[in-house]
């Protein structure tokens, strides 16, 4: 007699990175050859994949609109400022995107992974949880690393 149903599966250690995932992560890190890594969930592989990758000179804007509007992702994005004594700064955010309009099944998944990302993406600076564009709008991305 099988007791599957009545078991809740721990969804969180199931789901692995991949290593294009990493590799990708380290060269925005230390290259700098992305602004942007956009991450998905491959529900098939159990896997986070890479999704997006943003070059060097793309905008904050052209990261946010590859997002999509209904559905949650992972991103990395390397925010360059300059600081109020003039030095050039870079942090690294992790925007964990988990728009209200997404499905219930998709937000779960996403929710229960995030731990195991963060933890293989060494270097993170900051997190924003972000389930609508103004929670993650480059204004709080200023704040957080000022």
């Amino acid at each position: 007699m099988s007791f599957r149903g009545l078991t809740r599966p721990n969804a969180s250690s199931g789901m692995g990175v991949d290593d294009n995932s990493k590799n990708t992560f380290l060269e925005l890190k230390r290259k700098k050859v992305h602004r942007y890594v956009i991450f998905k969930i491959e529900e098939k592989k159990k896997e986070v994949v890479v999704e997006k990758t943003g070059g060097p000179a793309e905008s904050y804007d052209d990261f946010t609109a590859s997002l999509p509007e209904n559905d949650c992702r992972y991103a990395v994005y390397d925010y360059d400022f300059v600081t109020s004594d003039n030095c050039q700064k870079s942090k690294i955010f992790f925007i964990a995107w988990s728009p209200s309009t997404s499905r219930i099944r998709s937000k779960m998944l996403y929710a229960t992974s995030k731990d195991r990302i963060r933890r293989e993406l060494d270097g993170i600076h900051y997190e924003i949880q972000a389930t609508d564009p103004t929670e993650m709008d480059l204004e709080v991305l200023r704040d957080r690393a000022n």
